[in-house]
């Protein structure tokens, strides 16, 4: 995606995942939770509250913990846990797991009380809740039975009835998160789709974005409770035409998982996205996030491909928006979301580079690349560097031998906006290209356009920023080259940055302080 995505899975997955679930959990009772009205209470009168349960579950564990009747020549503290003569390690350490089990407990009771108080616990919840409670206390049932025995036959019978039930206490406590993040999810879809405030449904896409943030599963359980629908509810009604980038750009987050384009695919969202991205009076910001929308679920990652048969029937519309995104884009961000979406869409498709070709789309990202407002970072130019090799390839299966492409990088020159050497981005395509075969008839393109500036970025750091990967493409594409067209190569540069091997090179060229050139 082209925003970035912490899994909140089950806590036998993660380390910490029981506390990290106590954790959400407690910020949901506490009146922190997404779309949770704040708790008009006394911060004094929730202090003592607090306390109570604190003190509470302090006393407990003393409790349970402390021996009773023990002589008082054994005694040494109020902090002894071992009773009589011959207390051990193993002692020590049964204490310590159930003085563990019983705070472990506590927590547990405390949070499924007050979250049944905040909320109207649905039934399926409440199950699970029961079955959480019970294993809890069969826990320290258990632990509390290893504290009087000595036998250590007895005491290694335990250990295996110990892990099961930790393991039914995790399972049990992930479902319980799971199903009250899924009932907190849902107040804010019915806020989504009951609403006619645009503040109130802008906040409650807000805090589902924010979820998003949480991981792929969390975005799974957003997907199955009908987010997706509730978004493109919004994105077909003019009066929330202010909201369409901001639902959008949830539905981009959730489409990271199947889940999330499977309901997509549903609701006819891509027909949605289309109307958007062709809608002259959308604004930019929608369209731009529209586009998101199309790069995530053209994602070659992937497995299910279901949803791209309905793509392909909106396909000329949406690659034609794309490119006109691409060339009216006010900023690196809208450019990089737009030729995003036509690099994905070009893998899977050669009609979509059919169609790029037509609307002259080679020339449109090649002037964009020369616009540092729009082309700001390495990531934009390595979507334009897919887009024009994937063209290359077509046009050479066409018979074209994929000059027209390479025609027109080497026309980049002077009067252009590059001077009068190839530019840098001429040199990166290059690279670009180094893992494909160039036919005789584009050779002296390549030799042009290429040869000459890929010598210069190998001698000389400061002209690739001392990037080590760009030397690397460097060298790599003028031994490609020089496979082919070996005169275009002078008898120095070849016995320097060919005929070695390509380490040596590369640590020949990575240690020159300065250029050669």
């Amino acid at each position: 995606s082209p925003h970035n995505e912490k899994v909140l899975g089950s806590s036998s997955s993660r380390p910490g995942g029981f506390l990290y679930g106590v954790c959400i959990f407690s910020l949901c009772l506490c009146g922190f939770s997404p779309g949770a009205p704040s708790l008009q209470v006394d911060s004094v009168q929730r202090w003592m509250e607090d306390l109570r349960h604190m003190t509470e579950v302090e006393c407990m564990c003393v409790l349970q913990a402390k021996p009773i009747g023990v002589e008082e020549e054994s005694q040494q503290g109020e902090l002894i846990m071992a009773s009589g003569v011959g207390g051990g390690a193993h002692v020590a350490r049964n204490n310590l797991v159930h003085s563990t089990a019983v705070r472990a407990n506590c927590h547990v009771r405390s949070l499924v009380h007050e979250y049944s108080v905040a909320r109207n616990t649905p039934p399926e919840m409440q199950k699970y809740e029961k079955s959480l409670l019970e294993k809890c206390m069969e826990l320290t049932n258990i632990t509390e039975r290893c504290l009087h025995t000595d036998d250590e036959f007895f005491l290694k019978s335990m250990r295996e009835a110990i892990h099961e039930i930790l393991t039914d206490v995790s399972d049990s406590f992930s479902n319980m998160i799971d199903m009250a993040l899924a009932n907190e999810i849902q107040v804010l879809i019915k806020q989504i789709e009951s609403s006619d405030s645009i503040h109130t449904i802008g906040s409650a896409i807000s805090n589902l974005l924010s979820l998003t943030q949480d991981g792929p599963q969390l975005c799974s359980i957003i997907a199955k409770e009908g987010a997706v629908v509730a978004l493109f509810k919004i994105c077909r009604q003019d009066r929330f035409r202010d909201l369409y980038a901001h639902a959008l750009r949830t539905v981009a987050s959730i489409c990271c998982v199947e889940e999330g384009i499977n309901q997509l695919d549903k609701v006819d969202g891509i027909l949605c996205l289309a109307d958007i991205l062709t809608d002259e009076s959308s604004v930019e910001a929608a369209r731009a996030e529209a586009a998101a929308v199309v790069a995530q679920i053209t994602s070659p990652h992937h497995t299910s491909t279901q949803h791209l048969g309905s793509f392909l029937e909106s396909m000329q519309d949406i690659v034609t928006a794309l490119i006109k995104l691409c060339e009216s884009a006010s900023c690196g961000e809208v450019f990089l979301l737009a030729s995003a979406a036509l690099a994905n869409i070009t893998f899977f498709d050669s009609m979509a580079c059919e169609i790029l070709l037509q609307l002259n789309a080679i020339h449109i990202l090649l002037q964009a690349c020369k616009d540092r407002q729009r082309v700001d970072t390495p990531y934009s130019k390595d979507q334009v560097h897919i887009c024009i090799s994937e063209l290359f390839l077509i046009t050479y299966k066409q018979g074209q031998h994929g000059g027209t492409v390479v025609s027109a990088v080497a026309s980049q020159r002077e009067g252009s906006g590059f001077g009068p050497h190839p530019g840098p981005f001429c040199v990166e395509f290059a690279c670009s290209l180094r893992v494909l075969w160039l036919p005789p008839t584009v050779q002296r393109h390549a030799e042009c356009v290429s040869v000459p500036r890929l010598i210069e970025l190998c001698r000389s750091p400061t002209e690739r920023n001392n990037s080590d990967s760009v030397l690397v493409a460097c060298l790599a594409a003028l031994r490609r080259l020089a496979a082919g067209c070996p005169d275009s190569i002078e008898p120095a540069d070849h016995q320097q940055l060919i005929k070695p091997r390509l380490v040596d090179s590369f640590l020949l060229c990575s240690n020159m302080e300065e250029s050669f050139v």
